[in-house]
């Protein structure tokens, strides 16, 4: 396996900007950094929450006392077992979107990494507007939705679980920003490829 692990998105490169353009990549219109990327997505975060939470509603009722809130008095709790915890649920939450990247196991150009603001999957691959939605919704629709439904079938959703699926859903909310701008700029048929926090179609 070549993949590589960074502590960084990798940079911008203006001599691979140059070349992409000189073959007729077009730059997706997207924010400009991460920050930006996250205060816009602030809304998808509310309806990607909404729609979980209606999900979860179909097995158990929502409210806040099954997490052991209520209005006389709340406590928060924070120990090393949940820090793993929230851990385990980023690495989950990115390997989701890397399995789906073909070939990922070969590519010298595709990396997962951790920063301060979470985790991330970068590749430099070639990869069709179809198969990049699916890269990335998956983490959403498999854990806040899939997961979700098969946990509530069996009856095994408990107040943890929950946490752990609606705090993905909100950290989704990001690739939902990514998925309506692909949806809305990128022709059928067209690839994708990155290069730093630039996306480019062709």
């Amino acid at each position: 396996m070549t993949i590589k692990i960074k502590y960084k998105i990798p940079e911008f490169s203006s001599e691979r900007h140059s070349q992409l353009l000189g073959v007729h990549w077009t730059v997706l219109r997207e924010p400009k950094n991460l920050f930006s990327a996250i205060m816009l997505s602030i809304p998808l975060m509310a309806i990607n929450l909404f729609i979980t939470l209606v999900t979860i509603n179909l097995f158990i009722p929502i409210s806040l006392s099954i997490f052991g809130i209520n209005t006389a008095a709340i406590s928060i709790n924070i120990n090393f077992g949940a820090i793993t915890v929230l851990i385990a649920l980023v690495a989950i939450h990115e390997l989701l979107h890397l399995v789906f990247i073909p070939g990922f196991r070969r590519s010298d150009k595709t990396y997962i990494g951790i920063t301060y603001f979470g985790g991330f999957v970068y590749s430099e691959e070639n990869i069709s507007k179809m198969r990049y939605v699916l890269i990335t919704i998956a983490p959403f629709i498999i854990i806040s939705i899939l997961l979700t439904i098969v946990l509530g079938s069996l009856s095994l959703l408990t107040p943890n679980l929950i946490f752990l699926i609606l705090l993905n859903s909100m950290a989704s909310s990001v690739d939902i920003l990514t998925l309506i701008l692909i949806l809305y700029q990128v022709p059928s048929g067209s690839y994708i490829t990155v290069n730093g926090m630039k996306s480019y179609w062709k």
